[in-house]
């Protein structure tokens, strides 16, 4: 009970924080992927509770992805109805579990650091970038359009330019005023007193958008922000009209070929998602915990069925809200159940109060989030890596900014794996030169592991060897050499006479494509 009560002191306060930065991505992602403002809800509440449940991460939390809105988007569109949408939804669902069971979520640790951290960058600077008009009271675009060309038609930098023609005071001095408290909030002095510990920086800036522009309405009209720049959930008159916001498959689209083909590209593109999320949020853990993937992609499938079921929109691990959470002090899985339960409450009874929160806030609280992902104290670790980790570290911010995220991601896997096949044909063995009573004699050490992508550098080496030389090529400590390579080497050993060479050969193992061997 009493490290119940400890967990919660940290939990709850995140769970909090999570649920204002999820509510507004929760209705921006549904809008900008076609769907009923409520499905986005459904999936965040989904994610929060029953992943959350689920799942084996102690700090990711789940819900609507932005890097699914226009796949969403496109498949409602080609299947003609959101019914039709959601079965696909349920049937991506049962092909996660499937590939959990399968144990597919071993992919989840072949992600390089450097592009896993490039990631996070990324994604710090299009938070900041997309909240910039937000905070400045320019609301055209949905929260959760991230890609870099928007649902619009504007991209990332044009909606800035946009922004600065249609200021809103009122929304400036809200955001304003929002990022001066959690600047101040986050301070050592202030975290002395157990008040600044206990109750969120983010609640505070909400209570504060609040009550100003209601104070605005009545003392200075001219700075009120109307419906157009606040939170905008639907709020249900009555039992029937609540109810009424779940929306069930189309089940007799189970004929449908189309709906298979969206459901594998759904459940691929967010397992992928989910993975990438988990890895990064366990990077960020504090106490350096790690998730379980194979058990995540169970999680992320269940909560898939069950969102897609009752109406929601298809759900990831996702990044901004486990940032979130950890950036907050989350201690627990506690903290992603609390935000679902808030998500739930809020739905059901608070949905009135709620959409007199201005976006402007809720901006900087994303603002904030996005500068700790992106600190320059990061660039300037990674820059001190050396140039292999640095370069697709950059690779990665600047794909996932111009594009979005899996592409990004696709973009510097391959940079990375360049540097590594690089790395890896330099480092085919070790070259030793040393006087022995015969002479100099050269030693060729083969590294461990010696694949084809050494042939390169190890035919050049044995073609540069000195004539009437004294040669070793030692494999012993080798526990593969690939067939190429012997070939090579084996090739050398006929032509080395030739050349005057006396060879040794230790550890390596005959080829019998060569001839008498």
């Amino acid at each position: 009970m009493k490290d119940l009560l400890n967990d919660l002191k940290q939990d709850l306060p995140a769970g909090l924080v999570v649920f204002l930065v999820a509510l507004p991505l929760c209705l921006g992602i549904a809008l900008a992927s076609g769907a009923p403002l409520f499905s986005g809800v459904i999936a965040g509440i989904i994610g929060g509770i029953v992943v959350a449940i689920a799942s084996g991460s102690p700090v990711s939390v789940s819900g609507p992805a932005a890097g699914l809105t226009v796949i969403v988007l496109n498949s409602i569109q080609q299947l003609g109805s959101y019914e039709l949408f959601l079965l696909a939804v349920v049937i991506a669902g049962i092909m996660q579990v499937v590939l959990g069971y399968l144990k597919a979520g071993i992919i989840g640790h072949y992600f390089p650091s450097s592009v896993i951290k490039g990631m996070l960058a990324a994604i710090g600077l299009i938070l900041v970038f997309k909240q910039i008009p937000h905070a400045l009271g320019y609301d055209k675009d949905s929260e959760g359009d991230f890609v870099f060309v928007q649902v619009d038609g504007e991209n990332t930098f044009s909606e800035i330019l946009n922004a600065l023609n249609f200021l809103q005071p009122g929304a400036i001095i809200i955001a304003t005023l929002s990022l001066l408290i959690l600047i101040a909030w986050d301070k050592p002095f202030f975290k002395r007193y157990t008040f600044f510990k206990f109750v969120p920086g983010a609640l505070v800036v909400v209570a504060l958008g609040v009550g100003l522009n209601e104070f605005f309405k009545v003392a200075f009209p001219v700075l009120a922000l109307e419906n157009d720049h606040l939170v905008k959930l639907p709020v249900a008159s009555s039992v029937n009209e609540f109810i009424g916001q779940f929306t069930l498959p189309d089940f007799s689209g189970f004929s449908n070929y189309n709906v298979y083909i969206i459901a594998f590209t759904i459940a691929i593109v967010a397992s992928l998602e989910s993975l990438l999320s988990v890895e990064a949020a366990d990077k960020l853990d504090p106490y350096k915990r790690n998730t379980p993937t194979n058990r995540e992609l169970k999680a992320q499938g269940l909560g898939n069925i069950i969102s897609g079921l009752i109406g929601g929109l298809p759900l990831t691990a996702v990044i901004v809200r486990s940032s979130a959470n950890i950036n907050s002090g989350a201690k627990t899985k506690k903290s992603a159940i609390i935000h679902g339960l808030f998500l739930l409450i809020s739905v059901v009874g608070f949905a009135s109060l709620l959409n007199k929160i201005p976006l402007a806030c809720l901006a900087a609280v994303l603002l904030m989030v996005g500068y700790k992902l992106a600190k320059l104290s990061l660039f300037k670790s990674m820059y001190a890596l050396g140039w292999e980790q640095f370069v697709p570290f950059v690779v990665t911010i600047v794909a996932i900014l111009f594009s979005d995220l899996l592409k990004g991601i696709g973009i510097g896997m391959a940079v990375s794996i360049f540097f590594i096949l690089r790395n890896n044909y330099k480092r085919a063995y070790y070259f030793m030169k040393e006087k022995r009573s015969e002479g100099e004699t050269i030693t060729i050490q083969l590294v461990e592991d010696v694949t084809f992508i050494n042939k390169g550098v190890i035919t050049l080496t044995l073609d540069k060897l000195p004539l009437n030389s004294n040669v070793i090529i030692d494999g012993t400590k080798s526990h593969n050499i690939d067939l190429d390579v012997l070939e090579i080497i084996h090739n050398f050993r006929e032509t080395a006479v030739l050349r005057g060479i006396k060879l040794e050969l230790k550890g390596i193992p005959a080829f019998k494509g060569v001839a008498g061997h």
